[in-house]
């Protein structure tokens, strides 16, 4: 109502006060007036109707809504959860609301790019995730994966302390909740994709045979390390484990390029560097990156700048790189790949099955 810049996961306007809730399906951030049961949207080109929170908003860890006649009680991102954190111990609360921040950008991502999104309720291998905690006492610690549609993230992955230590231990260059969840949907979508939307023998030509055993590629990765010269194939050196590991991890930084990219583009982000003499890191970043006449390399080019530039930002503050990553031209090859997959180019899309249906 304001005219105030408001953020991704903001409930009240701190300039006028308001009330706010994000709507997904017209992707609009709505100022709310409490109308007794429900919420009035209220400004210039508010849509009509009436809306509701979703019930997770009782607890604080979101703030979408749904219409107010839909019959839902969960908004389209908090429809997935099976499993989340036990709260009566307090100290898990702060861990959820981080779990559902990355959460519901990751579902932002994916609605964005009109992928599917179907529940376990609505299909046996439907998406859905399990929030758990380690139990100590019993001898128990939470695996971070994917099995047939569900995934599950490890409720300390939520502690920034233990994720570092993590981080460290395994010798990763980033490690973050988002970066968990972008991943673990990618193995979920290379299923609906690739395995059963007719993009399998490409898929195989570009990331490898995935009929490779996989346990004993595991192993062989975490027992001798990452392969020799990963750097010019593959996007980190996990990757370099199994065909499966390469794809998700190309899809997650599909995610990552383009969210960033699109953040540069509503903040009218431009990049001239006074020593880019040949205009390697010199971009405006004017271009819809949900569009499907938008390409790869148009995304490539303003998310290479975009990071450059991000990363010089954060060495000034002392900071490790935002994205500490060089892509190769295979590995931005095996970006393009995700693009087509993702807009429907590769195979037949999926787009006769069930699948698709929210497209």
């Amino acid at each position: 109502m304001c005219s105030q810049i408001l953020f991704f996961e903001n409930t009240i306007c701190e300039r006028c006060r308001s009330t706010l809730g994000y709507e997904p399906y017209s992707n609009a951030m709505l100022a709310l007036e409490d109308r007794g049961d429900d919420f009035e949207a209220v400004g210039d080109g508010a849509p009509e109707g009436h809306w509701r929170y979703c019930a997770n908003a009782t607890f604080g860890v979101c703030n979408w809504l749904i219409p107010a006649d839909s019959g839902e009680t969960f908004c389209a991102a908090c429809r997935h959860n099976l499993t989340v954190p036990d709260l009566s111990r307090p100290e898990n609360l702060a861990l959820w609301r981080r779990m559902e921040a990355a959460k519901h950008r990751m579902i932002y991502t994916a609605m964005r790019l009109r992928l599917p999104r179907l529940t376990r309720s609505e299909h046996r291998e439907g998406l859905g995730f399990a929030f758990l905690a380690d139990a100590p006492h019993a001898g128990s610690r939470v695996i971070t994966g994917h099995d047939n549609g569900e995934i599950t993230i490890a409720l300390a992955e939520a502690d920034d302390a233990e994720r570092e230590r993590r981080r460290i231990a395994m010798g990763e260059p980033y490690r973050t909740l988002l970066g968990h969840f972008r991943h673990e949907v990618g193995h979920w979508y290379w299923d609906r994709l690739v395995r059963e939307g007719g993009g399998l023998e490409v898929c195989r030509a570009i990331f490898g045979d995935d009929r490779t055993d996989y346990g004993e590629a595991l192993k062989a990765h975490y027992a001798s390390g990452p392969r020799r010269g990963w750097r010019d194939e593959f996007v980190s050196a996990y990757a370099g484990a199994h065909p499966w590991e390469d794809f998700a991890e190309t899809w997650a930084h599909y995610f990552h390029l383009v969210d960033t990219v699109e953040t540069a583009h509503n903040w009218g982000i431009s990049t001239a560097p006074a020593v880019d003499r040949d205009g390697h890191l010199t971009v405006t970043v004017d271009l819809d990156v949900f569009a499907d006449d938008v390409g790869i390399g148009a995304i490539m080019k303003a998310g290479h700048a975009v990071t450059a530039a991000l990363n010089a930002f954060n060495r000034a503050m002392g900071l490790q790189d935002l994205y500490p990553f060089v892509l190769s031209p295979a590995v931005i090859g095996k970006l393009g790949f995700i693009h087509d997959l993702v807009h429907g180019r590769i195979g037949d899309g999926a787009r006769g099955t069930s699948w698709l249906s929210e497209r």
